[in-house]
């Protein structure tokens, strides 16, 4: 199935107001050639469209979407996502247990992610996106943050994109995921460890070059502010959770200050039937324990799928993702906190970090597929308190999805924590969608 982006710009080229339109069957009565010749035609429209827009293989698991005719000749979509999760954990505090931002909190309901999304295109220059996130906070007040807002460049030479805006970093494969695309209900450990709870993101510029391969091949660089709570090991005011010191205010004095996140992405068939994508990232950058102090993060991500070429609706199939990341954040002499009896002094460190997981999906057959995760983090360092325990946790789940607008999961998390009792919990989600939203990447 083509993403809304495809439907949207065919809406445009008809020069009709598109609405949502329900998948029609294999068997249903053919049309007259004259239809299927301008269909076919509004197809390759379309698809030169997308090539001269910078347009990349999709997959998307939401419906086709209204496109709203606009006086410059463009389109915008709005969409409307929520999440809603309930269940129970053998751990009291389940907050130390499942610590994103976007996981399930407490025993009962959460309502950890609902998205307000808005994409389209500005001009012939440039797309915009949108994303505004609202969250049931434990003890219900609702919580509100802008996550992403940015412009993509649309008309730049030499396979050249630039975006610009507040943004989630281009990291590895699941960073850059918004939580209703996730294949679990809740973020790997290791993401947790290194970017945060609430994943690595800021306000900055990316320029991405596709290199003229025979195959798809990107390279891209990412250059952001370096501070706050969403650049987790670096410039963050809260980094004294996991160094257990005290922090300075660290000022921009230059490019070196800021956040530089690199990253390079492959993808390829091995057969007709089998694909992989491959990825390396880096983020570096200051942290906020000494005037020279920095923190460097390297990661390795691959993807596989297979689809057999008899696949009805995208069914079967099996896929296998993994991620790789490794932390070394240079921990400057620092004082212990004010607020734990402050004093003098918590000598210079090398805190480091390694984590990894692994997930396996079957399809088994059209909207019902099947998941399990690995999950590991640990330390190499000396210094450690709760959020740098070693951990292990297992992760089996079950995803069915009513139509393209709706799913319902169950996961059962097994939690092996140094230091913790082992735990053990039960989650259900359930997603639903209104309007339109945009497609995802393979």
């Amino acid at each position: 199935m083509r993403g809304r982006y495809l439907l949207c710009a065919v809406a445009t080229l008809a020069g009709v107001s598109a609405h949502a339109q329900t998948p029609q069957k294999k068997d249903s009565a053919a049309k007259a050639d004259s239809a299927a010749k301008a269909v076919a035609d509004s197809i390759a429209l379309v698809r030169q469209l997308e090539k001269e827009l910078g347009g990349s293989s999709t997959d998307t698991t939401t419906a086709t979407a209204a496109a709203a005719p606009r006086a410059a000749g463009g389109y915008m979509n709005i969409g409307f996502v929520t999440l809603v999760d309930a269940g129970w954990s053998s751990e009291k505090d389940v907050g130390t247990l499942q610590p994103g931002d976007h996981d399930p909190k407490v025993r009962g309901f959460t309502m950890p992610n609902t998205e307000l999304t808005f994409d389209g295109a500005v001009d012939p220059y440039f797309k915009g996106f949108a994303n505004i996130v609202y969250k049931i906070e434990p003890g219900g007040e609702t919580g509100l943050e802008l996550e992403e807002a940015y412009v993509l460049t649309t008309s730049l030479p030499y396979n050249l994109q630039i975006k610009a805006g507040q943004f989630v970093t281009e990291f590895g494969r699941q960073n850059p995921q918004h939580p209703h695309a996730w294949a679990f209900v809740d973020q790997p450990l290791i993401l947790n460890r290194v970017f945060g709870p609430d994943g690595l993101r800021s306000q900055g510029i990316r320029l991405s070059w596709l290199l003229p391969t025979s195959f798809y091949t990107e390279a891209m660089v990412t250059v952001a502010n370096s501070d706050g709570e969403t650049a987790w090991s670096f410039r963050n005011p809260e980094s004294g959770e996991f160094h257990g010191g005290a922090v300075i205010d660290r000022q921009v004095k230059g490019l070196g200050d800021m956040l530089i996140v690199p990253r390079l992405t492959t993808s390829f068939d091995l057969t007709g039937t089998q694909t992989v994508v491959l990825g390396a990232s880096a983020a570096y950058g200051p942290n906020n324990t000494g005037e020279s102090a920095r923190t460097r993060i390297y990661g390795l991500d691959g993807y596989w799928k297979w689809k057999p070429e008899a696949a009805q609706a995208g069914f079967p199939f099996l896929s296998l993702q993994a991620e790789a990341l490794m932390r070394r954040y240079e921990a400057a002499e620092r004082s212990v906190p004010d607020s734990i009896g402050g004093g003098c002094c918590i000598p210079a460190q090398l805190l480091k970090d390694h984590g990894a997981y692994a997930q396996v999906l079957y399809g088994i057959k059209p909207r019902i597929v099947a998941g399990l995760r690995g999950d590991w983090s640990y330390k190499d360092s000396e210094f450690a308190n709760a959020s740098r325990a070693n951990r292990f946790r297992l992760s089996p789940n079950f995803t069915w999805y009513p139509t393209e607008f709706s799913k319902f999961r169950v996961q059962y998390n097994y939690d092996d924590r140094q230091g913790f009792d082992k735990a053990h919990s039960l989650w259900f989600q359930l997603e639903f969608l209104l309007g339109a939203h945009a497609a995802h990447k393979f």
